[in-house]
């Protein structure tokens, strides 16, 4: 939490402390003579003194209790804190009565009224520190956590890059030259849709989100490259539904699911890849279909680029109650369809 939100969350708190002092003069409950010789002045600002001193000693000092492994010397540590407190207030508030306040000397008595009204006093005022230092605490570690989740996206991101690019890379250089071999006039698309892949990959998808367009494009891209590798192309189909104009959505996080279809959709005798993204309203589904071998689906899981355990995660970090994925395993068939409230 920042330096200067802290002030001011002290500055409020005092700013309704010493409002609430000033009250009763405000609606006229005080008498005039206190008011014509400063009296009342004099007592709120000599009480508002005694309450920094409290709050503060226990705003510093709570934290070092709170690090004590014996609990009992916590709380006898706390007890001998309070009563230090409470002690030194009486003698200090005479003091300043005497000398700097109009109290007659002989109204300076010492009774225990005045012990158990400072105990009372010191004790509110602990438990408004204690409060505040806790309710400060709670932003810095809500804080904190945010910015642990932001890094282990980033890594889980980093991770998916490194997972897709390796083998990703070498067959479609494999392809591009089998093609450049043949001089074959797709030679010089394939160079650019990959160049346009890695481009993506490295610059384009570093941050939360991106839109929808973008990760649309280097779908495509990705589909019309994995299409050189598979005798029938024409099995592969991609259709966009709704408008995606302004759309945004996490980065790479689609292109797991299209992987996985490949890996398995197109080793079939009877391959088929079925990829349909629709977008209506503030919701976004996105469903891939392709033929399954007769293996399991935890051989599919781990043969997978990502595996489906990370992307399930992911989901759950990138969009928490915003998201609903349904995996489906048939005979043959092999389909997941993912919802996403944007």
């Amino acid at each position: 939490m920042k330096r200067k939100h802290v002030l001011l969350i002290h500055l409020f708190y005092w700013f309704y402390i010493i409002n609430q002092a000033l009250f009763p003069m405000y609606i006229g409950k005080v008498d005039k003579s206190f008011l014509e010789n400063h009296q009342y002045l004099f007592e709120v600002c000599l009480a508002t003194l005694m309450n920094v001193i409290t709050f503060y000693t226990i705003y510093f000092t709570f934290p070092g209790l709170m690090n004590f492994k014996n609990r009992i010397a916590a709380v006898f540590s706390g007890l001998v804190i309070i009563a230090i407190l409470t002690s030194f207030r009486t003698p200090l508030e005479f003091i300043s009565w005497k000398w700097f306040g109009s109290m007659p000397p002989e109204e300076l008595v010492f009774e225990w009224a005045y012990f158990w009204n400072n105990l009372r006093l010191v004790i509110i005022t602990g438990i408004y520190a204690v409060l505040i230092w806790f309710m400060i605490r709670s932003f810095e570690t809500q804080k904190l956590r945010d910015e642990l989740v932001k890094q282990q996206q980033a890594g889980e991101l980093a991770l998916l890059r490194s997972q897709i690019n390796p083998h990703f890379l070498f067959n479609t250089l494999n392809n591009i030259y089998s093609l450049v071999y043949k001089k074959s006039d797709e030679a010089p698309p394939a160079v650019m849709k990959l160049s346009s892949i890695m481009r993506y990959m490295l610059y384009d998808a570093t941050g939360d989100r991106v839109p929808l367009d973008k990760e649309i494009e280097y779908l495509r891209s990705f589909i019309e490259l994995q299409k050189l590798r598979i005798r029938n192309p024409e099995s592969v189909s991609f259709t966009i539904e709704g408008n995606t104009d302004g759309r945004t959505i996490a980065p790479m996080l689609l292109i797991s699911f299209v992987e996985n279809a490949f890996k398995h959709g197109s080793k079939t005798h009877q391959p088929f890849v079925v990829i349909r993204l629709a977008v209506k309203n503030d919701r976004i589904t996105y469903e891939v279909v392709n033929h399954l071998r007769k293996t399991s689906l935890a051989r599919n899981e781990s043969e997978s680029g990502i595996g489906l355990s990370l992307i399930k995660k992911r989901l759950a970090l990138l969009y928490p109650d915003k998201h609903h994925l349904k995996i489906t395993e048939e005979a043959d068939t092999f389909s997941i369809k993912l919802e996403i409230m944007n």
